[in-house]
């Protein structure tokens, strides 16, 4: 039988938070009616301040915990009290949901993006291994990349960018894998294996890959969108949403200027920083996912996007549209790894494998429409995905691209210019 559950709350009792998640669980009907409209109440000031989803199948369950507020930039936080009460309950949870089942009796803690994942695959592999997936987002590479420096967490799989894994790699914050243990590597496309952050592909499994670029409502825009220059028309006042991530903003002004979005140079940096700093006037907000619905919801002139929320974007609204500006932008290309510091190493080379599979790689791709680095699930694909510059980037496209690398010694110079920027009344 399942039992899936989601609930939203603010502000919760903490003294009586783990006894009502597991009545959730176990209780009556009747009591977890009387639950979910507690929880229902509770929720009225702030919906997306903390949701938990709990999905029972068998002998195996799948826990889902997020956090996310964000608005220019700022992202608010769970109390650390909070989510110590969390974790020790999704313990007791995960045991008691596993203790019917005759598989494994394992763990796996997920780390990704937000909204970039078809979360039915996880109940797939827990259905397939036994293995119970604890699931938690993050809002950017920055926000990831400190939670697992902090040593405050176990994680056996996360998702980093390109960049990202650069810098991991040196700081020897992962583990090496174990290709053998994960056979269907073989279906990745040879032209995403043995990237520069990462050659021979020793630490990292490819997953998703695209551009950065402009979506705009050709309702509402009436100039050509082919520079990163219309993203400063003063026009579009109060229509411009800017991505909540260091790099990718940065990288815009910088590109828009001439320079590289690696650039070393700290003039460059400095004038970058000027423009964004100018442009802050301009913009609605600094945002993460919460993009999607707002350009679909005619909600803005233009955004700054990857290219996978462009596709799903424009399947939702038809008038808009995505570009690749004329200046160059970033290619990016995100891989999943294990962190060092994981618990279940076996588990999290299974789920890797997993993730390989031609037919679970279709079923994710198709659910977030981001382009697959899959060769066998590129054949799947519907023949308008495949002919979608969003989804697989032109040559032409291709070329005027740069990937991120780290910046290591010049990492904090870029904070302390994010920091300035975000500053801005």
């Amino acid at each position: 039988m399942l039992q899936r559950v989601t609930f939203t709350s603010h502000k919760i009792n903490f003294g009586i938070c783990t006894e009502r998640i597991l009545k959730l669980i176990l209780g009556t009907q009747e009591q977890q009616t009387q639950l979910r409209n507690s929880f229902a109440r509770n929720a009225c000031e702030r919906k997306d301040a903390f949701s938990l989803a709990i999905t029972q199948k068998g002998g195996a369950c799948r826990i889902a915990l997020r956090e996310s507020v964000c608005l220019r930039g700022k992202m608010k936080k769970i109390s650390s009290r909070f989510c110590v009460l969390i974790v020790s309950c999704l313990l007791l949870l995960a045991t008691g949901c596993s203790a019917g089942g005759a598989k494994e009796n394992l763990e796996l803690n997920v780390y990704n993006w937000g909204e970039y994942i078809d979360l039915s695959i996880l109940d797939t592999f827990s259905e397939e291994t036994g293995i119970t997936v604890n699931y938690d987002t993050y809002a950017n590479n920055e926000d990831m990349y400190a939670k697992l420096k902090s040593g405050g967490s176990s994680y056996d799989i996360a998702i980093p960018s390109d960049y990202m894994i650069e810098r991991m790699i040196r700081e020897d914050m992962l583990l090496p894998l174990n290709l053998e243990n994960i056979p269907n590597f073989k279906n990745i496309d040879q032209r995403f294996k043995s990237l520069d952050y990462d050659p021979g592909s020793a630490y990292s499994i490819p997953y998703m890959w695209g551009t950065l670029g402009i979506l705009y409502n050709t309702a509402m825009v009436t100039d050509p969108v082919d520079s990163w220059n219309i993203l400063w028309d003063e026009k579009y006042s109060g229509q411009i949403f800017m991505y909540d991530s260091l790099r990718d903003s940065i990288g815009v002004a910088l590109k828009k200027n001439g320079y590289s979005l690696n650039t070393k140079n700290l003039d460059e940096l400095e004038i970058a920083k000027q423009d964004l700093i100018k442009q802050m006037p301009l913009v609605r907000a600094y945002v993460g996912d919460t993009v999607r619905d707002s350009m679909i919801g005619n909600e803005g002139a233009m955004a700054l996007v990857y290219s996978g929320d462009a596709s799903y974007c424009i399947g939702e609204n038809p008038d808009l549209a995505y570009t690749v500006p004329k200046e160059g932008s970033n290619i990016w290309f995100d891989a999943a790894v294990i962190p060092k510091g994981a618990t279940n190493i076996q588990a999290a080379e299974k789920f890797l494998d997993f993730l390989c599979r031609p037919d679970i790689c279709l079923k994710n791709v198709e659910y977030i429409e981001y382009s697959t680095v899959n060769s066998e699930t590129f054949k799947m694909v519907s023949e308008e995905m495949r002919n979608d510059p969003a989804f697989w980037p032109t040559d032409e496209i291709y070329d005027r691209c740069e990937v991120f690398v780290d910046l290591a010694e010049l990492s904090n110079a870029y904070v302390e210019a994010w920091t300035e920027i975000l500053a801005t009344d």
